[in-house]
């Protein structure tokens, strides 16, 4: 699971990422309300750990936004304010759960696990398509003019990026935090080297489609067929 915490306190953020990652979670961190909402509408997280009390945009303003924008991505708020009033008001304003703080971790993993167990709406899943070029995200099965293979995990979610933005130039830094994560130490290298990959995987498809690198920026979809 990929989870967003969103804590102004540098300690208890430190301590919960180092606590989570440890739990086997994905951790991405922000300590105010405006990148927390910037990085909520990238769509790329299972659960948000959110702080009530934040600078530059409060929690339940973040959230209120975060359920206005249509996303339902489960939010556990995590507060000082602990009357009945208060609960009301971040439950209310969209949240699945509410824990004040102090708090133990255990009673927190207590809480993600409850989440988890939860049914999702079920979504079908969409084959997404460009020029000759088909992609399944559920299978990884990739399928072009004539021929077809299967993509890894991180190949089928940078080209699953592609596919939804085709003919856009993608920058680098936001193909690194989609697949990646925010705060990943992974080096443009191995950005480098997947879109290697990716593109023998469309010549193994035999498609019109390529990857064109945009130099100094990024990458950008195109149908060569119409070049």
């Amino acid at each position: 699971m990929r989870i967003l915490l969103v804590e102004d306190d540098k300690n208890l953020l430190e301590t919960l990422s180092f606590q989570l990652t440890h739990a086997g979670f994905t951790v991405d961190t922000c300590d105010n309300g405006e990148d927390a909402f910037y990085f909520m509408k990238e769509n790329i997280h299972e659960l948000i750990l959110l702080d009530r009390m934040l600078p530059c945009m409060d929690g339940v303003t973040v959230l209120q936004k975060l359920r206005a924008s249509g996303n339902q991505t489960p939010v556990i708020l995590l507060t000082a304010l602990g009357e009945l009033q208060d609960k009301v008001t971040g439950l209310d304003s969209g949240a699945d759960d509410y824990l004040v703080k102090p708090f133990a971790f255990e009673e927190l993993m207590a809480r993600i696990r409850s989440i988890s167990r939860r049914p999702r709406q079920w979504q079908p899943t969409e084959t997404l398509t460009f020029g000759d070029l088909c992609f399944d995200p559920a299978t990884g099965r990739l399928s072009g003019a004539a021929g077809s293979c299967t993509l890894s995990k991180k190949e089928g979610a940078l080209l699953k990026i592609f596919l939804q933005n085709p003919s856009q130039t993608l920058p680098r830094a936001t193909l690194l935090s989609r697949v990646w994560g925010f705060d990943s130490e992974v080096e443009d290298g191995n950005l480098d080297n997947y879109m290697h990959f990716i593109r023998r995987r469309l010549k193994t498809a035999s498609t019109c489609v390529s990857i064109k690198t945009v130099r100094g920026i990024g990458y950008h979809l195109e149908d060569t067929s119409h070049v």
